[in-house]
């Protein structure tokens, strides 16, 4: 199975910090691991002001993950106009993009901000 990840989630994966519920989806060999360019360019900016959560170098992250195996879903233009159908529930442009990119690819999308589970039952949620 196909699944986008969310910013922290890909954090907590790169830092061995994942919570329980998580690693066994993440383990999966059979699942495909994707990330968005969304989610790396969050991750830069975050770090260029030096916000505390985001201390990691964005380059060494990114290349981690291509080296684990996680595949970057590229954003398009239909990702972007799908933003359109998403109800305002949340105001996060890095969200609403990652879960458009899902909601349109037709793929889950792990996240632990309990917000986003609100959108669509193919959320998978990760509490904490």
């Amino acid at each position: 199975m196909r699944i986008l990840l969310d910013t922290h989630i890909l954090i907590w994966a790169a830092d061995d910090k994942l919570p329980p519920k998580a690693l066994p989806i993440i383990l999966d060999k059979t699942n495909i691991l994707l990330f968005s360019p969304a989610s790396i360019w969050e991750i830069v900016i975050k770090y260029n002001i030096k916000r505390a959560n985001f201390s990691g170098n964005p380059s060494s992250l990114y290349n981690a993950l291509i080296s684990a195996g996680y595949q970057e879903l590229p954003i398009n233009g239909r990702h972007a106009l799908h933003v359109l159908t998403l109800p305002l529930l949340h105001k996060d442009p890095f969200d609403r993009i990652l879960l458009a990119q899902a909601a349109y690819e037709g793929i889950p999308f792990m996240t632990s901000d309990n917000l986003l589970s609100k959108y669509s039952d193919s959320i998978i949620f990760i509490e904490k």
